[in-house]
């Protein structure tokens, strides 16, 4: 009698167990996001913890902040935008693109001078002005990327940007800046410190923050996720200290 008593509840245990894991696959959605190049890696590494710990997924897409905007304004089928700026969400609630209120600020980033040669870039940035220290700099577009933006406006401040503009070259976004300075294409580059704060090999100076304008990034719900559960619990995710730790490791504030 025991024997069967423990048995039925065992079976109860392993139904009830099922039925959970089934009710969890049926609650289970997709979301997509728009976001900004230069959280690539820390949005790849938000999106698996979502996921792990949601059920949901959170499939997410890279770009320039302009580019990215111009396709939502187009109709692509995002439902949570992640800009590097203020102004797109803003726009975004503005022309009704996006949800009312829904606009916060998830993350401040910061620009670095990198380099892949171990030895170019030092803790003051001095290599700026140094004219035969290298013939190309590459910095974002800074007409659709706020990190360009920023680094022509150190660049001023410095008082080396006269003497440095035609040896700039410029990538549509961050990630293709990145990519110019880590395959040698350009011995400099104004780069996102998250793409280099964990990376072995090269050199990098931090900017000090007083030399360009904080680059506020904001992320809105747009009308397309207002009701699509797994967009909605994504924002919240993003507003969670989980989120928060990884945002952290990748050097913004």
């Amino acid at each position: 009698m025991a024997f069967t008593e423990k048995f039925h509840g065992l079976r109860v245990g392993v139904m009830a167990c099922v039925a959970l894991l089934w009710a969890q696959a049926a609650q289970a959605d997709k979301t997509h996001i728009a976001v900004a190049a230069n959280f690539t890696a820390a949005a790849k590494e938000i999106a698996a913890a979502f996921e792990q710990e949601s059920g949901h997924q959170a499939v997410v897409s890279f770009g320039s902040t302009g580019k990215l905007y111009v396709q939502i304004a187009h109709g692509a089928p995002y439902e949570v935008f992640l800009a590097a700026d203020t102004a797109r969400p803003l726009k975004a609630e503005k022309e009704g693109l996006a949800v009312v209120g829904s606009r916060f600020t998830y993350a401040s980033g910061r620009i670095a001078l990198f380099s892949a040669n171990a030895e170019l870039v030092d803790d003051q940035g001095a290599v700026l002005k140094q004219d035969d220290a290298f013939a190309r700099l590459a910095i974002a577009n800074p007409k659709t990327a706020p990190y360009g933006a920023a680094a022509v406006q150190a660049m001023t401040k410095l008082g080396v940007y006269g003497a440095i503009a035609p040896k700039l070259v410029r990538g549509d976004n961050i990630a293709q800046t990145f990519q110019f300075v880590s395959t040698g294409n350009a011995q400099l580059g104004f780069v996102a410190l998250s793409q280099v704060i964990a990376r072995p090999g090269g050199s990098h100076w931090v900017v000090p923050a007083d030399l360009y304008a904080p680059i506020k990034q904001d992320a809105v719900l747009l009308k397309r996720g207002q009701s699509n559960a797994a967009a909605q619990a994504f924002v919240t995710f993003l507003k969670g200290e989980t989120a928060r730790a990884i945002i952290e490791k990748f050097g913004y504030r």
